[in-house]
């Protein structure tokens, strides 16, 4: 408690540390102003119920901050930039190129990597933005509008989106901790007075025992994903020791850290993404009178109304896709390499491609335990709505794993930039 204490103390006497934390709330304010302010011609009534039973645009609406819900002039968030940021990634996988230039070039090649990203924001936000207008306007919620607010609106909430994309690096170069993940945790978090004044409202007596096992876990999973995501699994490495003159130089032993859950929440962003894009098309093509297309819109209607069997697809989903975006950032061929050139082997496993299969391994049975954790998570609020037919009783599964993490990175800045200036 004392070093927490003093820490703490550091923190308000020390200039440069204080400013860089007063700097992220006064960010985060100017975040939460935009994300109050509507666009016009809303039909509120429509729009809370229509957010109601759509569970894309809730996964959509956490990414930007509740600005969605509300349609403000940042309602696309930082939605855009993490959609180019992923496209990015995928494309490593069919151009040599990008591949190269994001692994092997050094932090001059994740710059200009970086900054691709950044430019394929603006046309993801005009598309996002015309999708979304063109839905909620078939849908009642932005009634008679015409090609000219179309042009306006999406104008704005492009600007918006481009905004927050650069309010989440400056905060990142002049604040704390990731900018980015802190806006996508202010939004959480945002919304978190709404979800406690629905337990309020609905609260009963006679369920005071599903009320106090739902806090129960909320606390263990709360806690599991702590474990999970600070859980590594090391690869013992050790330095041949060289000899140069009268000098001796490595012969030292460290580890690899390898990440039970190296892909983070963006495995559960694909599958969603995967899974729930028929729900936009179900609503884009419900005037549409042809049998071919109705008879498809009711089947994904019986699939995605049966909790069970979406829960279960949406489980092998989440866990395949760990495996596929693992694969696409993690190279254990690079690993491999980059351990024979500085002279590091695994203790009884040869270097070069025994070396590399030998990670591969590893990795594969790490990736599966991780692969299992967030398919749980994930279908975790499913299976309690499904139980106890109380839609705020719900742990918000990729919610809580953004929290979690954001929460332990923004830890570790902070104690990192402390132990600095106590140095």
């Amino acid at each position: 408690m004392s070093t927490l204490g003093n820490k703490l103390k550091l923190i308000v006497e020390d200039r440069t540390l204080r400013m860089r934390v007063l700097f992220v709330l006064g960010t985060l304010v100017v975040f939460r102003i935009l994300a109050a302010i509507p666009i016009p011609g809303i039909n509120a009534f429509e729009l809370e119920q229509f957010f109601a039973q759509n569970q894309f645009l809730g996964l959509l609406n956490i990414f930007s901050g509740g600005g969605l819900s509300r349609l403000s002039v940042v309602m696309l968030g930082v939605g855009p930039y993490i959609t180019g940021s992923i496209v990015m990634q995928l494309l490593t996988l069919m151009v040599p190129r990008l591949k190269e230039m994001y692994h092997h070039e050094g932090e001059n090649g994740r710059k200009r990597f970086m900054q691709y990203s950044r430019m394929l924001t603006v046309p993801f936000a005009i598309l996002q933005g015309f999708a979304f207008l063109l839905l909620l306007s078939r849908s009642g919620i932005l009634p008679g509008l015409t090609p000219f607010d179309m042009l306006v609106n999406i104008t704005i909430i492009t600007a918006g989106s481009v905004f927050l994309m650069w309010l989440g690096e400056i905060m990142t170069e002049f604040g704390v901790g990731n900018g980015i993940s802190i806006l996508i945790f202010a939004g959480i978090v945002a919304s978190l007075p709404t979800l406690a004044s629905q337990l309020l409202i609905s609260f009963d007596t006679t369920q005071l025992p599903l009320y106090v096992g739902f806090i129960a876990l909320a606390v263990l999973v709360t806690a599991g994903t702590v474990i999970m995501t600070e859980a590594e699994r090391p690869i013992p490495i050790t330095y041949a020791k060289r000899v140069r003159g009268s000098k001796s130089y490595g012969g030292v032993s460290t580890y690899l850290p390898l990440r039970l859950n190296m892909a983070g929440v963006i495995p559960i962003i694909f599958a969603l993404s995967f899974l729930l894009f028929p729900q936009m098309l179900i609503n884009l093509l419900a005037n549409v009178d042809n049998t071919i297309i109705a008879h498809a819109r009711d089947i994904i209607q019986t699939i995605l109304s049966n909790t069970l069997l979406y829960g279960g697809i949406y489980f092998v989903l989440v866990f395949l896709f760990t495996f596929f975006y693992t694969a696409v950032t993690f190279e254990p061929e690079s690993v491999a390499e980059n351990l024979q050139k500085n002279g590091a082997f695994i203790p009884g496993v040869r270097p070069g491609v025994p070396t590399s299969e030998y990670i591969s391994k590893v990795l594969l049975r790490i990736t599966a335990v991780g692969g299992l954790f967030l398919g749980v998570i994930a279908v975790l609020p499913l299976l309690l709505r499904a139980y106890t037919g109380n839609t705020a009783l719900a742990l918000g599964g990729t919610s809580l794993l953004i929290v979690v993490s954001v929460v332990l990175d923004l830890v570790k800045k902070v104690d990192a930039q402390v132990s600095l200036r106590e140095y």
